[in-house]
């Protein structure tokens, strides 16, 4: 028996598999490709690598899930095709490039520090192919082959291929021509620093951010300030204004406020404003508005006219009125620090009586303006006492609260500010007038610096939207639901001028180049996934989905159902060009919709002249002879491969990706084949953890593969990935666990090679061996039911952790030395490999040509083998378990060491009462009725009664096939047959009787024998 030296084995087989190109897979052999059964071909995929940095632990899990479920259905049978390539589509690897010439500190810390990279690699990394090449070839394509992914490298291309761009230049003509692809206005993400449009896949924050259309209130000013004093204070310009009567000529100024519920307009109260931010004054589409600076440049990029005049800090619209648009209203501007200026125009309404927030707020103005009066009044009281000759305090003044002091500063009345009240423009049940204020008191909430304020504001906007009515100030909407009226009514207020929008995210959004990332407008070629033809076809695609788990094939109905128009280029970056404007280049989730596809012909369409690669060379590859006049004979000949491997069987992918790229290889899938060819499966994933903590390759939070690999072996990395949690759950890499998986698998390798080493021994079989094989069977079907639905949790669960239990109650059992214990422990060994195989593939590959001679490749994913299956034999080894354990409890709980151990099968009575249990079924009312019939257990009474409720309990609780036979059961035969092993396990004598009137008992315990729990008496 060799030690276990992973590395060396893996070295091993990762060679053999090379040479033989074991995985290099072609349709099966058939004189036409009309006779090539496709129903033993199996097609898998994963989404193809982005190499802008290397590969860690959390894409090692990523592709070992397809390797496992590939590696399953070849020993089912399957041809499988399982492939890979390189997403080097975007500006992502360019960025990296940049910042790599640059020499940032922080790019090359995450190259050399997390990724290893040398000061000779990174010379060779200043191209954006030399550096994806890198990555591809030194750390995935090289970390695949270490974990032994069973991928057919020959089919290997990048997005950028010559011949990869021609095939996505085919379906996008394809998709214009059929009139999803359009060219107009649209909000996309824009990377500021970049000057790009930017997708889901080019970000470093924010991947979740939704697009949120703020309605803005155009709120008038009529600036009345002196332009020429504006170096003095706020209250200096406005008190020397005031007095002296000078005023210059007012001047009609817009000052938009941002609301997502612009049908709150009417309860407006007041504004707020951060003094200290950067505001401007511009020209926006021919009107004068003061926005923030921030805002001004947002607006710029949504298509708005803008011209900035004047610049300057947001002080001079504190104390100032502006006017309500649809009210008339004056309402007052009062400085808040919790304005942030960076969001929307970063000037906010305030609609007290209707926002929690708002309500807050307003209070604690309210208190400031009150105390500024106390305070003022209390200094003219000292100055009158000095000037009387009192003496002043000499504990001095009390310490000035920030607000208040802000109260004075700028000049703002205490007394207007204590004016305020709010305005109820909604009814909604369960609440009064003021719901904002029922909901602050409902919660506890005392400042605005409780985290509840939050919750609260959302609950009330909640309730409000979709049960609340308006009030009569709404003219003809008055009555109406929010949720209903919302989108009338701001149409109509936009359309008397006094709304306009403007968009932001719902939170912040970053560029992986580490640019912010805003909301644009922008002239663009979009894909009409608004086409409602085309989203009822992706819903075709979706019904007939094996979606798993079964709870996403809402979130994709949910995505095609919400998902509008996308925009499909950006302005630079690798990848193909757009084929009719040759300035843009598609961008990355829009390149990598079907390219599954390409796959089947990968390997063969680098043999094919580029130039004759045109519409209908693909016209004829995937819709056949009659698409095309003059149909190409290559392409012809590759349709042959395509029609044999599509459609994409699994398509195995992130969680977080349903919303944008999964949703979108189903939308092209359905447009562009036919439905014998789309998708019948995708199988998403969780993330991963490390040490509890989120992976940060910038934060040097990764583990690397080859680390891991080296530390633990393949088949360690890859067992643990696979047990930790099911594909779809989200996972945490521990080392002290992977070192536990290591140790686990070495002493799996001992054990089996002892059996290998031993001699074969003979089908002589006892009671235990029978049990055993049995027991295998079970877990053949468990591990089996289990990938076929991609639990390859439960699978390995099962295969190996389940049944090293059994196989360690067996060992307690028996001679393993018998020649029957031998042949058996052979035979389940061969089965167990099998099952390991797609979770261990180098372990499980040595140990079956160790014991057979053969490769594993050769052999097959066991079956259920009926003549080893036995409920009985199961059940009779369950009541020698349960007796052990029963024996146990008492010897504990007593303390005590028998010499004689009595085991008390029930009386032949109960036995009667266990089969009418069994005839009759596990209701109490219907087995005595039956029972009662018998004269004898009718004389028995209460004792039958109380019996018939245990066994009903018991049986109610076990499965049909196992009640079928309990009542068949030789309870007798099966403790005298185990009595040696009690007999060795407690080192004492071990008597079993059937309760009766002749049988010792010296402390009458028989009688408390019931069917299948018999009674146990300890002596000595």
């Amino acid at each position: 028996m060799s030690d276990y030296e992973p590395r060396e084995i893996e070295s091993k087989w990762q060679s053999r598999w090379a040479e033989e190109g074991r995985y290099e897979v072609d349709p099966s052999d058939s004189d036409s490709a009309e006779q090539r059964p496709r129903e033993d071909a199996t097609f898998v995929t994963v989404p193809y690598p982005y190499p802008s940095g290397g590969m860690h632990i959390g894409h090692a899990r990523t592709y070992t899930v397809p390797d496992v479920w590939a590696r399953y259905r070849r020993l089912q049978g399957d041809n499988v095709l399982f492939p890979i390539a390189w997403h080097v589509t975007g500006t992502p690897i360019v960025g990296a490039v940049e910042r790599l010439k640059n020499r940032e500190p922080k790019q090359l810390s995450v190259l050399q520090d997390t990724y290893n990279v040398s000061d000779e690699d990174l010379s060779e990394m200043e191209t954006p192919m030399g550096f994806a090449r890198h990555f591809i070839e030194d750390s995935y394509k090289k970390n695949m082959q270490s974990l032994g992914l069973s991928i057919d490298w020959r089919r290997e291309f990048t997005t950028n291929d010559e011949r990869y761009s021609k095939f996505i230049t085919w379906q996008y003509e394809t998709l214009k021509e059929r009139g999803l692809l359009e060219k107009g206005l649209h909000p996309v993400k824009y990377c500021t620093n970049e000057g790009n449009p930017v997708t889901t896949h080019d970000l470093l924050e924010g991947e979740e951010a939704e697009f949120q259309e703020y309605t803005l209130v155009k709120f008038g000013w009529d600036d009345e300030a002196q332009r020429a004093s504006e170096s003095a204070s706020s209250a200096e310009r406005r008190s020397a204004n005031r007095s002296s009567g000078e005023r210059s000529e007012p001047r009609a100024i817009t000052v938009p406020m941002a609301t997502l519920r612009p049908e709150t307009v009417h309860g407006v109260t007041n504004a707020y404003i951060d003094p200290d931010a950067e505001y401007v004054e511009a020209a926006v589409d021919g009107e004068t508005w003061l926005v923030s600076e921030s805002a001004a440049e947002k607006l710029e990029l949504q298509a708005h006219d803008v011209e900035v005049h004047d610049r300057f800090t947001g002080e001079r619209l504190v104390g100032e009125h502006v006017t309500n648009p649809v009210t008339g209203d004056d309402v007052l501007v009062l400085p808040a620090n919790f304005v942030d200026a960076d969001n929307a125009t970063g000037v906010v309404m305030s609609v007290p009586a209707h926002s929690p927030d708002d309500w807050v707020a307003l209070q604690e103005a309210k208190s400031a303006a009150r105390r500024a009066a106390e305070k003022s009044s209390s200094a003219e009281h000292r100055s009158a006492n000095r000037s009387s000759g009192q003496s002043p305090r000499e504990d001095g003044d009390e310490p000035r609260d920030v607000d208040d002091a802000r109260m004075e500063e700028y000049g703002i009345d205490p007394g207007e500010v204590a004016e305020i009240e709010p305005k109820a423009i909604i009814d909604v049940e369960g609440y009064g007038e003021f719901p904002a204020k029922d909901a602050v008191e409902e919660y506890g909430i005392e400042d605005s610096s409780d985290p509840a304020l939050e919750d609260a504001t959302q609950e009330v906007y909640n309730r409000e939207f979709h049960s609340g009515k308006l009030r009569g100030m709404y003219g003809d909407y008055a009555g109406e639901i929010v949720e209903d009226a919302r989108d009338d009514l701001k149409a109509e207020f936009r359309g008397q001028g006094s709304f306009d929008t403007m968009h932001e995210f719902s939170e912040e959004v970053v560029c992986r180049c580490g640019g912010d990332v805003e909301v644009a407008e922008q002239d663009t070629w979009f894909l009409r996934y608004d086409d409602e033809a085309w989203k009822a076809k992706a819903h075709e695609v979706v019904a007939g989905l094996d979606a798993i788990p079964e709870n996403t094939r809402e979130q994709y109905d949910h995505t095609i159902d919400w998902l509008n128009e996308w925009p499909c280029i950006r302005n630079y970056g690798l990848g193909t060009r757009l084929p009719w404007d040759d300035e843009f280049v598609i961008e990355p989730l829009s390149d990598s919709t079907i390219y599954m596809s390409y796959y089947t012909i990968a390997h063969r369409i680098s043999d094919v002249p580029v130039e004759e690669l045109d519409r209908e060379f693909f016209d004829t590859l995937f819709y056949g002879r009659e698409a095309v006049d003059d149909p190409n004979e290559t392409a012809l000949d590759l349709r042959e491969e395509w029609d044999y491997w599509y459609p994409v069987d699994y398509r195995c992918s992130a969680n977080d990706l349903v919303s944008n790229h999964l949703t979108f290889f189903l939308f092209h899938h359905a447009e562009l084949f036919d439905p014998a060819n789309w998708p019948r499966g995708i199988t998403v994933m969780g993330m991963g953890l490390l040490e509890g903590e989120k992976m940060s390759s910038s934060k040097g939070h990764v583990v690397l593969p080859e680390n891991a690999i080296e530390k633990y072996g393949a088949d360690t990395v890859r067992f643990f990935l696979m047990n930790s949690a099911e594909p779809w759950q989200d996972y945490d890499w521990r080392s002290e666990q992977v070192e536990s998986t290591g140790n686990q698998l070495r002493r799996f390798w001992n054990r089996a090679n002892e059996i290998i080493s031993a001699p074969e021994g003979e089908r002589d079989l006892q009671r235990i061996d029978r049990w055993l094989l049995s027991k295998l069977q079970g877990t053949v079907r468990e591990a089996t039911d289990a990938m076929d639905r991609f639990e390859t949790r439960t699978a390995s669960q099962a295969a190996f952790y389940g049944f090293e239990e059994h196989l360690k109650w067996y060992r307690k059992r028996t001679d393993t030395d018998r020649p029957g214990a031998r042949w058996t422990l052979r035979r389940v060994l061969n089965a167990r490999l099998r099952l390991l195989a797609p979770f261990i593939p180098f372990m499980a590959t040595e140990l079956h040509e160790r014991l057979t001679g053969e490769p594993i490749a050769e052999a097959e994913w066991p079956d259920v083998n009926s003549d080893f299956e036995s409920t009985v034999t199961e059940i009779e080894e369950s009541l020698v378990e349960g007796l052990t354990d029963d024996v146990r409890d008492i010897v504990d709980v007593t303390d005590t060491d028998p010499e004689t151990i009595r085991v008390y099968v029930a009386a032949d009575w109960k036995r009667t009462v266990l089969a009418a249990v069994v005839d009759t079924g596990p209701n109490v009312g219907a087995v005595m009725g039956e029972v009662m019939q018998d004269e004898e257990l009718r004389e028995r009474g209460d004792e039958v009664n109380q019996l018939v409720q245990k066994l009903v309990e018991d049986v109610r609780e076990r499965p049909d096939e196992q009640v079928a036979v309990l009542a068949d059961l030789n309870e007798v035969e099966v403790y005298e047959d185990a009595r040696d092993f009690f007999e060795r396990e407690f080192e004492a004598d071990v008597e079993v009787y059937r309760e009766g009137e002749d049988v010792p008992d010296p402390e009458g315990k028989a009688r408390h024998a019931t069917p299948l729990r018999p009674a146990i008496h300890l002596e000595g």
